[in-house]
């Protein structure tokens, strides 16, 4: 099964995982959203008349994770580092580009054709706030090996907000290079040169209430003549529209207090099991190394963002992870790496008496160095391709068994979005390894 992303070392890995969305930082609708210690969860569906000619319909599906730091942000599929002065900003960022298509979704025109795999750009950005809007420039280039090409963006943004609805209208015009262009929508008999895409849009948020809030926006670009003068392109306008959902846990409640600096460090063994996971939250199915003997070790590192919200017994928490695959004969052991929110609950009424237990969800992404004989398995038996980057969920029952340490069981799961998501190549299937952990607090 053909690998996606080379990656060029272990940041790269890292920030990969974090991801980034396909507009630059200054485009980004979510900037500003959050106050610094903020955190969101939400989801989208994109729908999409794609550049390409004979392209699959259907909804496409994003997991939103945002994380708003002093000088970092996780926006969605974003990662970025900030600085202000006054009214200027600076950005640097990794970028997800929504181009292209994946081995298990390509349109009909590009039957026989290798894929042409969303990459990666690292990206700058300057923009200054003015009391007529906010102009930007971008400049990025791909840094997965996937196009190579590079892409310089002007654009001009302004805000409007009447009650509980925000509207953000946004203009660009973007220069790609023929390596960008060409990766994209060349062909044996065609070689796509330079040229300049214009677009525009508009962003909307609606707060139902002080944590849920309603998204939505619609775009509009015109290709440039290289593009649509490819025999991979169709005419007319390239249009997306994307409608979800966010919840801020508890913007009013105090969050976590950067003074006290508490870090979570928990380590984890874990075994191969061909059963869902669901399965196995249920004790359903418990078996291991049934189809290989493949095993993980992990470190997770994190921090509580929010304790006891909304004055019930539940906790939130970052985590950042680094994953060992020990894939025994089978090939070489690799890295992944991981960035997750996790919720913990603990309102069980044993506590009085002293028993601490919990229940914990995590959720996030992951990026992996290799694909795993477990997910070689699964998607090969099926006929199907594999992605590097997929969701990551962390189910886990833990026991108390000394001040702020725990021990406990849990399944680390690797999987797409059934098929759904281009952003995890469009993967149905993934793998899980049930595992046992140790975690405290320092």
């Amino acid at each position: 099964m053909r690998q996606v992303y080379r990656a060029h070392g272990f940041a790269l890995a890292l920030a990969a995982v974090l991801g980034a969305t396909s507009a630059g930082a200054a485009s980004d609708p979510f900037i500003d959203l959050l106050p610094v210690g903020g955190a969101a969860v939400g989801y989208l569906f994109r729908f999409e008349r794609s550049t390409y000619s004979g392209a699959q319909g259907g909804a496409d599906q994003l997991p939103l994770y945002l994380y708003e730091g002093e000088h970092a942000y996780l926006h969605g599929t974003r990662l970025g580092l900030k600085a202000s002065a006054g009214d200027w900003r600076f950005d640097t960022f990794i970028a997800y580009r929504f181009e292209g298509f994946t081995h298990d979704k390509r349109p009909s025109v590009a039957e026989g054709l290798a894929p042409r795999e969303p990459g990666f750009d690292a990206g700058v950005s300057l923009r200054r706030r003015t009391s007529w809007g906010t102009p930007y420039l971008e400049l990025l280039h791909d840094v997965s090996s996937s196009s190579n090409g590079t892409e310089l963006r002007a654009g001009y943004w302004s805000e409007w907000r009447r009650g509980r609805l925000t509207l953000k209208p946004q203009l660009v015009l973007a220069w790609r290079d023929s390596s960008l262009n060409n990766h994209y929508y060349g062909t044996a008999d065609y070689q796509a040169g330079a040229g300049i895409d214009a677009q525009a849009a508009l962003y909307a948020s609606y707060a139902l209430t002080e944590s849920w809030n309603l998204l939505g926006w619609l775009s509009a670009t015109r290709r440039s003549n290289e593009i649509t003068a490819s025999p991979l392109a169709q005419g007319g306008l390239q249009t997306q529209a994307f409608v979800g959902f966010l919840y801020d846990f508890s913007p009013k409640q105090a969050r976590w207090v950067p003074e006290s600096r508490p870090t979570i460090v928990k380590v984890l063994y874990g075994n191969s099991s061909d059963c869902d996971m669901l399965q196995i939250m249920r004790l359903n199915c418990t078996t291991r190394h049934t189809v290989d003997n493949t095993d993980v070790a992990a470190l997770h590192v994190g921090r509580m963002l929010i304790e006891r919200a909304g004055g019930w017994p539940v906790d939130l928490a970052g985590f950042v992870g680094v994953q060992r695959h020990l894939e025994k004969s089978y090939q070489d052991d690799f890295w992944s790496v991981m960035a997750f929110f996790k919720v913990y609950w603990y309102g069980f009424g044993w506590e009085k008496w002293g028993w601490r237990t919990r229940i914990g969800m995590g959720s996030g992404l992951s990026y992996s160095e290799q694909i795993s004989q477990m997910e070689l398995h699964d998607q090969g038996r099926r006929g199907r391709g594999n992605w590097k980057l997929l969701n990551y969920l962390d189910p886990s029952f833990d026991v108390r068994v000394a001040r702020d340490t725990y021990v406990g069981v849990g399944v680390s799961h690797r999987s797409g979005a059934f098929g759904k998501s281009q952003f995890f190549g469009n993967v149905d299937g993934g793998s899980n390894y049930i595992y046992f952990s140790l975690e405290s607090i320092f």
